[in-house]
């Protein structure tokens, strides 16, 4: 992927205040067909002028609900930044008041591509100060990201790997690989096998010598009651969660409910969101007393990203004194 589609939404009140929300699925792996989008939010748009604007959180999650199945999970995501920017006073301030009290562990990405490009991405984030680099995997020859984890691994013993595979590995060679993966200590390997196999899922949770995090496997799980089968069949070590994929705030903590409930540990990560939708879903992340390294470093792969106060530094997000913002066009 070299460009990244985005749709942004305002949303005003009578008093000329407004909202800013983020519409942005990825084709073929978000529910939503992408080329729907601008005739979802035009419908979307003739049902709002007609309502009460919300006065509360719980009152932008109840509006949500009853208009926009989780189906449509960026849609929901965006209206919800939108509505919870608007009734905040337009000012960003999505989930709190204080950004200065925002700082939050995060995982240096490594994409995957040739070993050169890989290396050298590796030496940026261990100089950048991060403890926990995540490492995308499977585009290569098995035997070459083994060379690739050992020298990461020589590093330090106390540095943290995480694997993401995205269903990358055969079925049948999994827990194999998994094997020889696990004596590099690593901390955990997203998808390892495709969606959609519960049977050959479910055995892998419980028979890797890795612990196994789930992350596509819950795309287009969006009913309570299938969620919870879903845990409970597959016992996962760890979920992965995106709001824009997974149906909003509210969704995101629905699933995190029912991990805590199993004993499951858990994540947010980010979907390549701008700013604008990356600085929602840190102020979501702060509100939990949660120690673990988040997924939200993604903002810094674009050349024209709308400028903003979040910032990164030796593996924290958090955000700069000065709260500048780019204005967004709305032609």
């Amino acid at each position: 992927m070299s460009k990244r589609k985005v749709w942004f939404i305002r949303i005003s009140n009578d008093l000329g205040q407004s909202g800013i929300g983020e519409v942005a699925p990825i084709n073929r792996l978000s529910p939503e067909d992408p080329e729907e989008i601008p005739g979802k939010l035009e419908a979307l748009s003739k049902e709002l002028i007609k309502l009460e604007q919300p006065k509360s959180e719980t009152e932008v999650f109840e509006l949500i609900s009853g208009l926009i199945p989780k189906e449509f999970p960026s849609i929901r995501f965006g209206l919800e930044v939108g509505l919870l920017d608007l009734i905040n006073g337009g000012c960003k301030n999505i989930f709190v008041q204080d950004f200065n009290n925002i700082s939050i562990p995060i995982n240096g990405l490594v994409w995957m591509g040739k070993v050169d490009f890989m290396k050298k991405q590796i030496k940026e984030k261990l100089s950048e100060g991060f403890k926990c680099i995540k490492l995308k995997v499977g585009a290569l020859d098995f035997d070459t990201e083994l060379e690739i984890i050992q020298d990461l691994r020589n590093v330090s013993d106390e540095l943290i790997i995480r694997l993401d595979a995205n269903g990358a590995f055969q079925t049948n060679k999994v827990l194999e690989q998994l094997k020889a993966l696990s004596k590099y200590n690593i901390h955990s390997i997203e998808q390892p096998i495709l969606p959609m196999q519960p049977e050959a899922m479910e055995l892998i949770c419980k028979k890797s010598e890795i612990p196994i995090a789930l992350d596509e496997e819950l795309i287009h799980v969006f009913k309570p009651e299938h969620r919870l089968t879903l845990l409970q069949e597959l016992k996962p070590q760890f979920i992965v969660l995106k709001p824009s994929l997974h149906g909003g705030f509210n969704s995101v903590k629905e699933w995190i409910d029912l991990a805590e409930m199993h004993d499951i540990d858990w994540w947010i990560t980010s979907y390549l969101e701008s700013n604008i939708g990356l600085n929602a879903i840190a102020q979501f992340t702060s509100r939990f007393n949660s120690e673990t390294f988040h997924g939200l470093g993604t903002g810094h792969l674009y050349y024209n990203n709308i400028k903003s106060p979040i910032m990164i530094q030796k593996g924290q997000l958090g955000y700069a004194d000065s709260k500048v913002w780019n204005d967004i066009s709305f032609d």
